[in-house]
């Protein structure tokens, strides 16, 4: 009885020990094997999103083109359009209704967008304020869609849900089929300035005038796709697009004395352009070296003087491209200069008013140049004809003409701050041609797909344009305070953007870092930079998702990334590894005349003391913990008693069999008084206190802000 009641309580203290196991491992305390592969989060490949990430030989996509006439009427501020549409149904799939978006719904007066955000009411308002939003009626910036037909001018039937509208077939589209339709429409521009958005317009009081960024002004085609179907979530304001490829013919009619910029190739300069400005448009198409102006600030400060009553009509063509958009005022100062992109002429234009003047002259055009540089060098050539800045005091990206903010003072004078933040957003704006106006990602969806991605290649674009340019967001020690602020306000990167607490860290800032360390300190340059071409080229004019990234990533490099995709895109966790422990050894004599024994130096500080030490090699024993829950390589630098230093990295893997500490036992021809980990703050650690042996005294004032926070 004796043995039995042993062995029964044998088997429930194991049944304990198991049970609290289970229970701390499921407060995600203990073993949550951070190497165990993505297959069960990634989608299975198929025959056209393959394993190796590439698109595969049954890819497919829609293609939908676009004949527009748009008239902006700039005394009303109001968009009248009409389009025919021609859809193409390249998938193998049988279509019974057509999406498209309605954006501008978003601004309707029954906007369920408002609904969604809380409110409270504040201690006081001025009055303007209080009339503008208790008494006036609200904006009513929506669509107003005033037939739907088919190509014969019969009606068709249709159905509009908020920011989306469902185009009833008249019969089900077969693979291979195409059909046409037409959409007529009108809506009141919003003022960006005062009234937000991604487009609209801006009024000038001293001068009368309206500087319009036009954008979302016409009903286009959702994505139709094998991995989401219809990509039909809808427009709340925040999260962007996802559109189809196709080729767009717009007409735009203006007042006579305004100046524009499009998407597109401009077809009609003899009707639009005066034989001066043709005259220097032909000098910058030459200039490779710097803008030539090719509509004068004199010229704009004349023109936006008067109003003229006649219209004219600026014709464009663009072949394959998702998008469309434009800007037009007559205070518009126009350079541009020429671009060779591994052989071939591109150009680099810029439109402003004088109240950008001379911020934009300096380096708004410069900057696109040096864009279209930088990432064709990194990516793959660009393939269109031009690229736009506009003075639209936003940041917003479309084809071949981006918004961008940045004016000096008044008296023409501006900080640095003011020059590196135009810079900055202008090459952050015209690479988004990158990504996702070619490498065409979900933005509604995977927001990081493109502002993660292109925050991080803003980066060297930043530092090609001005050496010791002062780069932010994307360096990791700019993410650390983010990273390991309240976790409960935090949300994984592979979150919608709409859903997310802090949109610029989440989608900008942390992906930008992650692939910054990844380059940087896991990959290499070299390997790095050739797998990020290769997905870059093999999804060009593309739709990808994350799996074809973080596939194509470890295809081209033949690196096992799922640990990092993991921990870094897919939980909140945080860099933090320290020195738990430092141990000193030197070897002793044995009493066997063929063996050497090691023996623990116990002395105080990092000098050794024993006199009877047998060799002259150093011995340390140092064992790493890790607080944070982020696998990360352990970078650690050694500093000699002669005032040496010397580094050494450990993998990532060190922790495969081991979550919580590792120890590591180095032997040197030196005597060791100092280790440090991540001395270049490359691994985004959220606590560096515990980074050193000895371990450094926490000045007062650091220790004040820990108690702050606790």
């Amino acid at each position: 009885m004796k043995k039995l009641g042993l062995l029964v309580l044998s088997l429930v203290f194991i049944a304990s020990a198991s049970f609290a196991q289970v229970k701390k491992t499921q407060q995600g305390h203990t073993n949550q094997n951070k190497f165990r592969q993505l297959k069960d989060v990634l989608a299975t490949p198929t025959s056209q999103r393959t394993a190796s990430g590439a698109p595969g030989k049954t890819y497919t996509q829609q293609k939908v083109d676009y004949v527009i006439d748009i008239v902006l009427d700039d005394e009303n501020q109001k968009i009248t359009g009409s389009e025919t549409i021609t859809y193409h149904n390249n998938s193998a799939d049988e279509l019974s209704y057509l999406w498209l978006q309605l954006d501008q719904n978003m601004r309707a007066s029954d906007s369920k967008t408002p609904d969604i955000e809380q409110s409270r009411i504040p201690k006081g308002v001025t009055k303007d304020a209080y009339t503008k939003n208790y008494e006036s009626a609200p904006f009513d910036g929506g669509f107003k869609i005033t037939s739907v037909t088919n190509i014969d001018g019969s009606e068709l039937s249709h159905t509009i849900n908020q920011t989306m509208m469902r185009i009833n077939l008249p019969k089900p589209l077969a693979s291979g089929e195409t059909f046409q339709f037409s959409v007529k429409w009108w809506y009141i521009i919003n003022n960006h300035r005062t009234q937000g958005g991604r487009s609209g317009y801006e009024h000038f009081p001293k001068d009368g005038n309206n500087n319009y960024v036009i954008a979302q002004f016409y009903p286009r085609l959702c994505v139709y796709d094998n991995v989401e179907g219809w990509q039909n979530d809808q427009f709340w304001g925040r999260s962007e697009f996802a559109l189809e490829f196709g080729d767009f013919t717009v007409n735009i009619t203006t007042p006579d004395d305004h100046m524009l910029g499009a998407t597109g190739l401009l077809l009609n300069e003899n009707e639009v352009l005066t034989r001066t400005q043709q005259r220097r448009l032909a000098q910058a198409r030459k200039s490779y070296d710097k803008p030539v102006v090719i509509h004068t600030q004199k010229e704009a400060e004349k023109i936006e003087k008067s109003r003229s009553k006649k219209t004219k009509t600026w014709k464009f063509f663009a072949e394959n491209v998702r998008d469309y958009a434009f800007a037009t005022s007559r205070k518009f100062i126009w350079d541009g200069m020429a671009v060779d992109i591994n052989g071939r002429t591109v150009m680099a234009y810029s439109y402003y008013s004088k109240e950008a003047n001379p911020l934009y002259g300096d380096h708004s055009t410069k900057a696109v140049a040096q864009t279209l540089k930088t990432y064709s060098e990194r990516t793959f050539d660009y393939p269109y004809h031009k690229a736009i800045s506009v003075d639209g005091q936003m940041g917003m990206e479309y084809p071949q003409i981006c918004f961008n903010p940045g004016r000096p003072n008044a008296d023409g004078t501006y900080s640095d701050n003011t020059k590196y933040r135009m810079i900055g957003v202008t090459i952050h704006e015209v690479g988004h041609n990158f990504f996702p106006m070619i490498v065409n990602s979900d933005e509604r969806q995977w927001t990081w797909m493109d502002e993660g991605l292109n925050s991080f290649l803003q980066m060297f674009a930043q530092m090609d344009y001005e050496e010791g340019y002062p780069l932010g967001r994307g360096l990791p020690k700019n993410i650390v305070r983010y990273m390991s602020g309240d976790q409960s306000r935090i949300a994984p990167i592979m979150s919608k953007g709409d859903n997310t607490y802090s949109f610029g860290n989440n989608a900008y800032g942390k992906p930008a870092t992650a692939l910054w360390i990844l380059r940087q300190t896991i990959m290499g340059p070299e390997l790095f930079d050739h797998a990020f071409k290769t997905y870059a080229q093999r999804w060009k004019f593309k739709h990808p998702t994350p799996a074809d990234f973080f596939r194509t990533m470890e295809d081209a490099s033949a690196m096992d990334l799922d640990w990092f995709w993991r921990g870094w895109f897919y939980t909140t966790d945080v860099t933090d590894i320290g020195i738990k422990s430092v141990k000193k050894f030197y070897t002793k004599s044995s009493t066997s005349k063929d063996r050497l024994d090691f023996v623990e130096d116990t002395s105080e500080g990092a000098a050794f003391t024993a006199k009877d030490r047998a060799t002259s090699k150093y011995f340390y024993q140092v064992t790493f913990d890790k607080p944070g829950g982020l696998v990360m390589p352990i970078i650690v630098e050694f500093t000699y008693k002669d005032g040496t230093k010397d580094r050494k990295t450990y993998p990532a893997q060190i922790w495969r069999l081991s979550d919580d500490q590792v120890t590591k036992a180095i032997y040197s021809d030196k005597e060791i008084t100092n280790i440090t980990i991540d001395p270049d703050l490359e691994t985004a650690d959220v606590d560096v206190t515990n980074n050193s042996w000895p371990k450094k005294q926490e000045n007062k004032f650091n220790q004040f802000k820990k108690n702050i926070k606790g």
